[in-house]
């Protein structure tokens, strides 16, 4: 819940502009056509899909950096609310720097990763 609360002011910020430009465009002629307005917000977003895989990606990037929020709300409770970014913290504290730094690794791999994955699947679909 707290990630969600962090990352959520960052979605709708960044969504918000070019979806509301992309309706200026867009929005009027469609309805003209005979859209309902639920098919025309579908369709702006897939005209869009590139501002919403940033505005994702921008909040995933957000989320996985957090600790002081989780630690917060769920503790560091081995097992149950244990995170990669509070157990790097936690090791760091406790002079593991060497396991600290690895786990590190683990998460800008796995933040590449994702990010790498999401652009290849956008460019796939325009291709298509």
């Amino acid at each position: 819940m707290a990630q969600v609360v962090l990352t959520m002011p960052i979605v709708i910020a960044l969504v918000h502009r070019p979806t509301a430009l992309l309706w200026l465009e867009y929005g009027d002629p469609m309805r003209v056509d005979g859209l309902s307005k639920a098919r025309s917000i579908q369709v702006l977003f897939l005209i869009g899909r590139g501002s919403l895989l940033t505005a994702f990606l921008a909040a995933f990037g957000r989320a996985i950096a957090e600790v002081g929020a989780i630690i917060i709300v769920g503790g560091n409770i081995r097992g149950f609310t244990r995170t990669m970014t509070t157990s790097i913290a936690l090791e760091t504290g406790k002079g593991e720097l060497a396991l600290a730094l690895g786990l590190g690794l683990i998460l800008v791999l796995l933040s590449i990763v994702v990010s790498a994955t999401a652009f290849t699947i956008n460019a796939w679909v325009d291709r298509s």
